[in-house]
């Protein structure tokens, strides 16, 4: 009867748990809301609040009676939940159309907005590994350290940009359209990079790597050549196209191709956004209405949790005096990699300073990809507790800069910034903004 009694408390404290969560998350996008940020934004400072940073500083011990430890195991598989059809959502709205037009211009922003902060980020890597080499008893190898600083500071977030583009209503204009059809390559190379290290830190040796890359080959190729023409064939199905079932069974294929993924040793998210860029397209409007409402507001109601789980996991409190110097280092080195890569590169094919500046802007948000990023290396052991709490803060400035920075430049008169004829060379098409982040 005792283990019962103690399964029902467990059950209980996590309902109760996310309840207060979501109510919790509710009241800060409001506020942020207010200053014009993204929800996430507001998410993640709930989850400081009642974390160790703030809620654990007062008398009773309330953060850990809120969220005992028993309990996170829980509220991280709710979480994951939601993040899984999220990223299966970002898959399948992965428009090629954004990368239409001259491609050349678009694939030259998008190398010069990721290989200099690439460079910085491993520059970052070599200055900070000596003080972040163990974390939880076990040495972290500096290539591993180092390639996955590179990519945290250098990826951008397409699904915040996109709601960031939309709030401004400047996702239609010729800069708008670049800045997604940038934002996008960057998600594919963040995603690609991120499974690359993600096997390299869980591979033991070479001969595991090997396995895993055999393997990846095999997933590859199933969802290639037998997912793919299934998924075809399903949504072309006239009944089925409009059934309940369908979402059922969609659903249960993210999650199917997110185990695969994480079987073979990527990170299962990696396997839920391949099942969105396998989805068909064009043509399914009436099955992609069917599928898309009921998995989108799943993953509207479970996504917060996801972020207020990281909020958790952020100690403001363990930040020394050095990781102070740290903090303004990281954030120096992401936004002069991101936005100043970007505006170099964007000056060298042509466009105006004001252009150029303005497309940097844009690219420098994180939000959303850079949470998930750093909650994996979090996971693989990578950071420790007070650089992930210094990351995490340089997340939330250069997504949080992002809106006055645009609204000072609209003020500005940036003519590529209000609506006209396309920038020469820019993509014309936006994908559909994600209404939640």
């Amino acid at each position: 009867m005792k283990g019962a009694e103690h399964l029902e408390w467990i059950h209980s404290t996590s309902i109760s748990g996310i309840a207060l969560l979501l109510v919790t998350s509710t009241v800060f996008i409001a506020l942020t809301a207010r200053l014009r940020q993204p929800p996430v934004v507001g998410e993640i400072l709930a989850g400081v609040c009642l974390g160790p940073s703030l809620l654990g500083l007062l008398p009773g011990d309330l953060s850990d009676r809120a969220f005992p430890v028993e309990i996170r195991p829980y509220l991280s598989a709710v979480a994951q939940v939601g993040l899984l059809l999220f990223m299966f959502i970002v898959g399948w709205e992965l428009d090629g159309g954004v990368l239409d037009g001259r491609r050349k211009r678009t694939f030259l922003l998008w190398l010069g907005g990721v290989t200099v902060p690439l460079t910085l980020g491993l520059g970052l890597a070599a200055v900070l590994h000596q003080g972040h080499d163990t974390v939880n008893g076990r040495h972290v190898e500096l290539l591993d350290f180092a390639l996955f600083i590179g990519v945290a500071v250098s990826v951008a977030a397409f699904p915040v940009l996109a709601r960031l583009l939309t709030e401004h209503g400047i996702h239609r204009t010729p800069l708008g359209s670049l800045s997604l059809a940038v934002a996008a390559l960057d998600d594919i190379y963040a995603w690609t990079m991120l499974a690359f290290v993600s096997a390299l830190v869980t591979s033991g040796d070479g001969g595991d790597l090997g396995g895993m890359l055999l393997w990846s080959i095999v997933y590859f190729a199933a969802m290639w050549w037998l997912a793919r023409p299934l998924l075809a064939w399903l949504v072309a199905r006239p009944g089925l196209a409009t059934s309940a079932q369908l979402p059922a069974l969609i659903a249960a294929g993210v999650f199917g191709s997110a185990y695969a993924t994480s079987t073979i040793g990527i990170h299962a998210i990696f396997g839920a956004f391949v099942f969105g860029a396998i989805m068909p397209r064009g043509g399914r409007e009436c099955a992609k209405r069917t599928v898309l409402i009921p998995l989108e507001n799943a993953a509207k109601l479970l996504l917060p949790v996801y972020f207020v789980v990281t909020g958790l996991s952020v100690d403001l409190t363990s930040i020394t005096v050095g990781g102070l110097a740290q903090l303004l280092l990281i954030i120096l080195v992401a936004c002069a990699g991101k936005l100043g890569g970007v505006t170099l590169s964007a000056r060298l094919t042509g466009m105006s300073w004001r252009d150029s500046s303005s497309l940097g802007v844009l690219l420098n948000t994180r939000g959303l990809t850079e949470l998930v990023v750093l909650n994996i290396g979090y996971g693989l052991g990578l950071l420790s507790t007070e650089l992930f709490t210094l990351m995490v803060l340089m997340a939330l400035l250069t997504t949080g800069m992002t809106s006055p920075l645009i609204t000072g430049l609209l003020r500005g008169g940036n003519a590529s910034l209000a609506p006209g004829p396309q920038l020469q060379g820019t993509a014309a098409g936006t994908g559909r903004p994600r209404p939640d982040q």
